[in-house]
């Protein structure tokens, strides 16, 4: 009975991405066919007009063409590695001459590199470059819809339900049941540059034989946590495997890995391109060999014998010896890279490459593991004995596009579900150090049941002194001889952007300028205090982008301000933050800002300084914000007595 209870629960969660897979097909035929590229383009997920810059084949002899953005630079965009993209060009429409359709080319690439606007992507052996190249200034780029990843974790589904007699089927039967995790006894190691609550973390993961969950919440150093982890735990073992959801979360703790002298094997290339980072990656580690200059000629030996396409008894017997060889030489390499490295990493979807095919690891750390679906968090199981998750479900959780597949329970991640079957195996950190007292206990009351504390040296951290470390602030001026109910009133701008709050935006700049000059703007420039700008809405925080941009006062701080969605603040923090909640009606609708966990993360990016911009009348109908709002005003009140 033990058994068919997870492999039904896993069958469900196959029609469930299956269902999620239909729902992202459909929105990106629908912003490809209605929204019209204009409106991708300001979204960040076309580029048009691009140059098509050079050709050539990669380490992993893959052709890749590099490509230019060459206008709307301005625009934050929405490329990144391993991100599906498909390129388009612009030809006139036979029914309206004035106007142009777009004609797909019959090929899909993949970003293999992206910084700026300058991007590297790689294209399957027929992809025709040269018409790329031919008619490049009408040519553009467009995001696609990744089927990839679904493919990969249906597989990973699937491997798991048809699992039988191996380590496989026992994790899956023990995260879907209520038996306890298996686990050795020894006493505590000492590590006395840690806090309690980390040490007893990193003794819990090395007591563990079978899994043990990370519980960071923000500002615990989870981070700091995870890499003590791995480090003692490669004590014992000889390499372990870390992912994480997305590449900047592998990008972070593979450079604090390497800050640590840990040898790191990056599968994927990273994010945030610098040359420390490109250092351990695969791609570079593979070209660096000394063999490779080898392995290049004979890989370009075996293209130019294709190109001459005699198929003689001669020509295959060459052929076959060239692949042979190019086959050892690679293998050779492969096997030194592999067995250098102390850790192997990549994202959870990274880990099905091709490259890691017949490897085997004690542990996987799994980053970031409240963020990832759980069908994402299978696929690298299949490698490993036991595996540690770390991050915080309270915060943000997967993307599900399907309401349907987030009703039947796609959302319910795979850490999610060991915190609520095996308690046992999860260890909270409790002491924070990002933020001011006043600004964290909100969080720890509400999502931590009070256990998170501040440590000694931030609880009473301030910019200002005698200042409101929190405040919430209600717009209620008319603004350029506006009538208040209308300038701050929400308006709806699609169902991707969602809504905007013109009224808000420009307030909440006001708010930011006069607390600039409250501060003292050289103090700002001097001591270097940065600003974080964020609302949950995408269109308000373009407008706030237009904004900023169009205020001269703000020229000389724009380096020091940032502005995006909760999302693109996740594990990042700011002296400053405000928040824009632009939600502002008579009915008391607040949309997806019922999801609380999105504003645990708004409001636990700021260190010393909380300044909430919002309606109070629409959001308190919800006791989440009624509480906050009443929690700001005691507190205020105490401060000022």
């Amino acid at each position: 009975m033990t058994q068919i209870l997870p492999i039904q629960a896993l069958e469900q969660q196959r029609v469930l991405l299956r269902l999620e897979y239909e729902t992202e097909k459909e929105e990106f035929r629908q912003q490809t066919e209605e929204r019209g590229v204009a409106r991708l383009v300001k979204r960040g997920d076309v580029w048009l007009p691009l140059r098509v810059g050079n050709t050539f084949y990669n380490s992993l002899n893959q052709l890749a063409v590099e490509i230019f953005r060459t206008d709307n630079q301005d625009i934050e965009h929405n490329f990144e590695y391993g991100r599906p993209v498909t390129f388009f060009r612009m030809v006139p429409d036979e029914h309206h001459p004035r106007e142009h359709c777009l004609h797909y080319f019959d090929f899909t690439g993949v970003v293999s590199y992206v910084d700026g606007d300058r991007m590297v992507v790689t294209l399957p052996d027929n992809g025709r470059v040269g018409a790329l190249s031919a008619c490049s200034d009408k040519v553009g780029v467009q995001l696609y819809f990744d089927e990839t990843s679904y493919r990969l974790m249906a597989d990973a589904l699937d491997r798991v339900v048809h699992a039988r007699g191996n380590r496989l089927a026992y994790l899956r039967d023990l995260f879907y049941s209520h038996a306890a995790p298996a686990r050795f006894t020894f006493d505590d190691i000492k590590l006395p540059w840690l806090n309690a609550t980390q040490q007893h973390a990193v003794n819990e993961v090395l007591r563990a034989k079978d899994v043990m969950v990370v519980h960071g919440p923000p500002g615990t150093g989870k981070t700091t946590t995870l890499v003590e982890a791995i480090y003692e735990v490669l004590r014992r073992e000889s390499q372990v495997l870390v992912c994480a959801q997305s590449n900047m979360a592998v990008d972070w703790i593979s450079e604090k890995l390497v800050d640590r002298g840990v040898n790191v094997l990056r599968i994927g290339n990273p994010t945030r391109v610098n040359d420390k980072m490109l250092a351990f990656t695969y791609e570079r580690r593979f070209e660096s060999h000394p063999d490779y200059p080898q392995l290049w000629a004979i890989r370009k030996a075996i293209r130019e014998l294709r190109r001459q396409r005699r198929h003689t008894e001669s020509f295959h017997q060459k052929m076959d010896r060239l692949r042979e060889r190019a086959v050892e030489i690679e293998m050779r390499i492969n096997g030194q890279l592999f067995g250098e490295a102390r850790v192997i990493a990549s994202t959870l979807t990274g880990a099905a490459n091709r490259i890691l095919e017949g490897q085997k690891f004690g542990t996987l750390f799994i980053d970031e593991a409240a963020q990832a679906l759980e069908a994402a968090c299978w696929i690298p199981a299949r490698r490993v004995q036991r595996i540690v998750f770390a991050g915080d479900h309270c915060q943000l959780p997967p993307t599900v596009k399907s309401l349907a597949a987030m009703q039947g329970g796609l959302g319910v991640t795979l850490m999610e579900r060991i915190v609520g079957n095996h308690p046992e195996a999860v260890t909270l950190l409790q002491t924070q150090y990002r933020m001011n007292e006043q600004i964290m206990r909100f969080s720890s009351d509400w999502f931590y049941k009070g256990r998170v504390e501040s440590a000694p040296d931030v609880r009473f951290r301030g910019i200002l002194d005698y200042d409101n470390p929190i405040e919430w602030i209600v717009p209620d001026t008319a603004i350029d001889g506006e009538d208040a109910d209308t300038a701050f009133r929400e308006q709806f701008v699609g169902d991707n952007f969602g809504r905007i709050n013109k009224g808000e935006a420009r307030y909440t700049l006001d708010t930011l300028q006069a607390y600039f000059d409250k501060i003292g703007r050289q103090r700002v420039l001097d001591e270097r205090i940065d600003v974080g700008i964020i609302s949950p809405y995408r269109a308000q925080v373009q407008y706030l982008r237009q904004l900023i941009r169009r205020r001269e006062s703000f020229r000389p701080f724009r380096h020091l301000i940032s502005v995006n969605t909760v999302d693109g603040f996740q594990g990042q923090e700011r002296d400053i933050i405000l928040i824009s909640l632009v939600r502002s009606n008579d009915s008391g609708q607040i949309g997806f800002l019922r999801d609380l966990r999105r504003m645990n993360v708004a409001i636990t990016r700021a260190r010393m300084k909380l300044i909430i911009l919002g309606n109070a009348d629409t959001m308190t109908r919800h006791p989440f914000y009624r509480r906050l709002w009443d929690y700001i005003q005691t507190i205020n009140h105490d401060n000022q007595s």
